[in-house]
């Protein structure tokens, strides 16, 4: 990566502080106007719906800011606000875990970065967005997976599948660029994501559990 390139990266997740997230800009933008053009016709019940969509964008893309709680360095938080869904061993050389979260629209649809670490890889399918009971959302749902990669060459996999959303998985991170634990990346609306772990890895979170994108411990490195 350039210097340049990287500054320009840098000063992107360093100016998204707003209290809404910039990816929902456009969809409030238009929704205010339309808000205004139905008041000045008069048209009352559009009007009334087009609040009513105002505050549903407003509320899905609302970007809170969070303090970061003092965990070790080995450390592994949640990417994202939802329930664990599944916790699973895997029968795999690279991976031994796998744990499940379920993201709604209730929830704060922004990921934030699992631990301090560089993205070593990036893979984006885009595809459909069925719903999670259906049998083939799994396989042909609009998903991204990132890998992680601490200093110690810890790794770690994280996937993000959509599930029936109006949005797009929103990226704002490249290959090869560092993060620091608890940074945003990115946003979802309404998915699952599935964090991968390798056998090195201490789980510290129960199937039900609501966790909080960057406030929740997932676990430790040994």
């Amino acid at each position: 990566m350039t210097i340049r390139k990287k500054k320009i990266v840098e000063k992107k997740m360093n100016n998204n502080l707003l209290p809404v997230a910039k990816e929902g800009f456009s969809r409030i933008g238009f929704t205010i106007l339309a808000f205004i053009i139905f008041a000045i016709l008069d048209l009352e019940l559009l009007e009334f719906f087009s609040f009513l969509t105002l505050i549903f964008f407003i509320f899905v893309y609302r970007n809170p800011e969070r303090m970061i709680p003092n965990f070790e360095q080995m450390s592994v938080v949640s990417p994202v606000d939802g329930v664990v869904l599944s916790i699973e061993e895997l029968e795999n050389k690279e991976y031994a875990y796998k744990i499940e979260i379920n993201s709604s629209y209730l929830n704060v649809s922004l990921l934030r970065a699992p631990l301090s670490s560089s993205v070593e890889n990036i893979n984006i399918k885009h595809g459909a967005r069925l719903s999670q009971t259906s049998l083939l959302s799994r396989d042909i749902n609009e998903r991204v997976e990132l890998i992680f990669q601490d200093t110690h060459e810890n790794k770690i996999k994280v996937s993000h599948i959509l599930k029936q959303s109006f949005d797009d998985i929103k990226l704002d991170v490249i290959t090869k660029q560092n993060l620091v634990q608890g940074s945003r990346y990115g946003l979802m609306v309404n998915g699952i994501t599935t964090i991968y772990l390798p056998q090195n890895f201490r789980v510290n979170v129960s199937i039900g559990q609501e966790l909080n994108a960057s406030q929740s411990l997932v676990g430790y490195f040994s």
